[in-house]
């Protein structure tokens, strides 16, 4: 901006400048030539008098003398004698003393003024002055030289005006993005110090409002989480009295697990909504995750569904890498997607359809597939939506896998299963240091 800026400055100021100049300088020229051939013309003037008093040569010459060199004015006499040196063509001379007419003729030399004056006797006497070349242009070069100098010193004026007029709308708006970029980052703290032009000012003044606001929106959408899950801690206290009441039957002691299980992931939600927003930034901002197994959480949780998966006679088969497979990710995060890609098979398929889950590694990804039998996804796109659900649930769970994906620099994808129903793959980026070890599980 700041060059454009210049460039329009420069361009302007150079037009309006020779706009000014040219008819300015021709101006000048035109002058130093009319003020030089007006001298002329009244020195010849001034020897008509004494030529109308007499014409002898030495009275002649003492007046030529007197009124400028001898070289510049020259008298043509009755006689056809000369006093001083002629410039003027012969056949002007002779047009002057036969018209009896004032001429002017340019020359190679110069310019020629011839002004006759009739004496007595009908006689002609002829006066002539004469300019040189140099005295027709006598200080033009100077006034055009500083003329010049002035017109440059206009443009380069106006281009330093215009190039620290940009400079201060460029730097308004560096700070601007730089703040944009920052609060897109998660830097909710950051603001601007509006300045620059009026716009530019009121920019960053609803820039700052918009921070502030974006603010208080995630504050009280964070409160309403927190007050949300607390909500569930009735239901909860109630699926404690019921495993109670079950006494110490088998299934008595899953409900009281799932329970319990529930009740961390209720309290972990609750700290993590009270926590203030300015240090509530995502691991990948402010540091590495703690690394844990893909092939062991995913092993942990498959524990636990299989007990749901057998009473359903949903047969399930697992493949699971037996080499080291870590990823920058907390156990329980890991273990919500596991729970999040297993409890969509149990939900939107019927009871016995099979799946499988398996667990790959490759050179510098590790990635974590759950087939199903059952009816299969008929939008993947619809699917990866966050909020929209293609079987009647909340929408969140594939939304939940999706951003873990994203989070360790991996993808979601949905296709077709060999089994015949939905394949879900997600793909993570192996943590640094990664080793080929690992037992077989």
């Amino acid at each position: 901006m700041r060059r454009a800026l210049a460039g329009i400055a420069l361009a302007v100021t150079s037009m309006v400048a020779l706009s000014f100049l040219i008819p300015l300088a021709l101006l000048v020229r035109e002058q130093v030539r009319d003020r030089a051939t007006t001298a002329a013309e009244q020195r010849a003037s001034a020897l008509s008098p004494v030529l109308a008093l007499t014409t002898r040569r030495a009275d002649v010459q003492q007046a030529v003398a007197e009124l400028g060199s001898s070289d510049q004015l020259a008298v043509r006499l009755p006689d056809g004698g000369f006093v001083g040196t002629p410039h003027a063509p012969r056949d002007a001379l002779e047009r002057a003393v036969r018209g009896r007419e004032t001429l002017a003729v340019d020359t190679a030399g110069g310019w020629v003024y011839l002004q006759p004056v009739v004496l007595q006797g009908d006689r002609v006497a002829v006066v002539e002055a004469f300019v040189p070349a140099e005295d027709l242009s006598r200080g033009v070069a100077a006034s055009w030289g500083v003329m010049a100098l002035l017109a440059l010193g206009l443009v380069g004026g106006s281009v330093l005006v215009a190039d620290r007029l940009g400079a201060r709308v460029v730097r308004s708006s560096r700070s601007l993005k730089r703040a944009s970029l920052a609060l897109g980052s998660g830097d909710l703290d950051v603001r601007v110090d509006p300045d620059g032009p009026p716009e530019l000012q009121e920019a960053g003044a609803a820039f700052n409002t918009m921070a502030d606001r974006v603010l208080d929106l995630l504050a009280v959408e964070r409160e309403l989480v927190a007050d949300l899950s607390h909500r569930l801690r009735t239901p909860l206290t109630a699926l404690y009295l019921e495993a109670d009441r079950m006494g110490s039957a088998p299934s008595a002691r899953r409900v009281a697990e799932a329970a319990g299980q529930l009740e961390s992931e209720l309290d972990a939600i609750i700290a993590a909504a009270r926590t203030p927003l300015a240090s509530a930034q995502p691991a990948r901002a402010g540091g590495a995750a703690k690394a844990c197994d893909v092939a062991e959480v995913v092993a942990m949780r498959l524990d636990f569904w299989s007990v749901l998966a057998a009473k359903q006679g949903r047969p399930c088969e697992r493949s699971l890498t037996p080499r080291l497979v870590p990823v920058a990710f907390s156990e329980d995060d890991l273990a919500a997607v596991v729970d999040a890609l297993i409890g969509n098979v149990f939900r939107h398929t019927p009871e016995g359809t099979a799946f499988a889950v398996r667990v790959e590694r490759a050179d510098r990804h590790v990635f974590l597939t759950v087939d199903d039998a059952g009816p299969g996804v008929a939008d993947p796109d619809a699917a990866l939506t966050r909020g929209v659900s293609v079987a009647g649930s909340t929408g969140l769970g594939l939304d939940i896998v999706a951003r873990a994906s994203r989070a360790a620099d991996g993808e979601l994808t949905i296709t077709r299963a060999p089994l015949g129903g939905a394949r879900v793959r997600v793909s993570f980026v192996l943590a640094d240091g990664g080793g080929a070890g690992g037992g077989v599980r």
